[in-house]
């Protein structure tokens, strides 16, 4: 029997705040933060604040989302020593799609680079 990573079982309320922390010192916005998850996941404003709300963890906040898009399988590269596209179980690689997508904002790209259009 396998367990589950720690982090299916954190609530993605609590991580919330820390993708908006590393946006914000490099000088970009919590409101980009939500269109980027909002993206990735096919959640509202209003359903992303109900999840952070209900203090859902990351597997059910995955599980739940009504429209992952498409276009995620689009997000290449290394994000926490792994390549992205070489994670295999598929609620991980949901959740370094997020990271590398925040990374990216991060790092400065253009919300049109970063969410794929």
């Amino acid at each position: 029997m396998t367990t589950k990573h720690r982090i299916f079982t954190t609530s993605f309320a609590s991580v919330y705040p820390y993708y908006v922390a590393k946006a914000e010192k490099k000088g970009r916005k919590k409101s980009e933060i939500d269109v980027i998850i909002c993206w990735l996941t096919g959640y509202s404003q209003r359903e992303l604040q109900g999840q952070l709300k209900q203090q859902t963890d990351f597997e059910t906040f995955f599980k739940a989302a009504p429209n992952l898009n498409p276009s995620r399988t689009l997000i290449k590269g290394v994000i926490c020593g792994v390549r992205v596209e070489d994670i295999q179980e598929p609620t991980m690689r949901e959740i370094r799609y997020l990271d590398k997508l925040v990374d990216e904002l991060a790092k400065g790209k253009t919300m049109d680079k970063i969410l794929r259009t």
